[in-house]
């Protein structure tokens, strides 16, 4: 008996919902990422355990590099401005507005001090990380605290800021002391040390 030959056809498959569904989420994700500034210089926090998380917004991180230098940055570009105009009153340094707009950019932190402020701040954003290592950050020592301005500053432009210090695992403890000491000196007892997470210790 003869076979009978079934004919061939081609299987077609409508990608196009799949492709929609594909742009939508990609877009939602770009929508909704937190945007993580570029920080001046390299820091690899400790590990520790806990799970509590940093706010994605209404918050300053204090930046401590292992050698003790201190940078500041405010997470809102208005909030950024408005202490920049105050500090200026506070140490007689007029901003323009274009130092005023580059200062409240996400990628640049205050880590000079306020006498060298107008010129970092005139610099490309490429000029200003080399620029910022002729220091030692921002002043924290009992003579010329600006880091206590600074914070204070910060605290009157946003009362209801988050504060955590983000240390390098490397930084000697009396580095880190020293900016805790500044916090709990103006009364700021609440405040965030960043990590990164770790493994739990097998038998707990």
């Amino acid at each position: 008996m003869a076979k009978v030959k079934t004919s061939k056809k081609d299987t077609f498959i409508d990608m196009t919902a799949m492709s929609d569904v594909t742009v939508l989420l990609l877009t939602f994700f770009m929508l909704t990422a937190n945007f993580i500034p570029l920080e001046p210089v390299q820091v690899v926090t400790p590990a520790s355990v806990i799970e509590t998380k940093v706010p994605d917004y209404n918050f300053v991180t204090i930046l401590v590099d292992p050698q003790g230098h201190v940078f500041l940055n405010l997470d809102r570009p208005a909030d950024k401005r408005e202490a920049l105009e105050k500090m200026g009153k506070l140490y007689n340094v007029e901003f323009s507005e274009q130092e005023k707009a580059n200062f409240a950019e996400p990628t640049t932190f205050a880590g000079v001090p306020m006498k060298a402020m107008k010129q970092y701040l005139q610099l490309d954003i490429s000029e200003r990380k080399e620029f910022i290592r002729q220091f030692e950050g921002i002043p924290a020592d009992s003579t010329n605290n600006q880091l206590a301005t600074w914070l204070k500053t910060a605290r009157a432009v946003n009362r209801d800021l988050t504060i955590s210090v983000k240390a390098d695992e490397s930084t000697p403890y009396p580095l880190v002391r020293n900016v805790t000491s500044t916090l709990q000196d103006i009364k700021e007892n609440r405040f965030s040390l960043v990590t990164q997470l770790r493994g739990m210790p097998d038998g707990l």
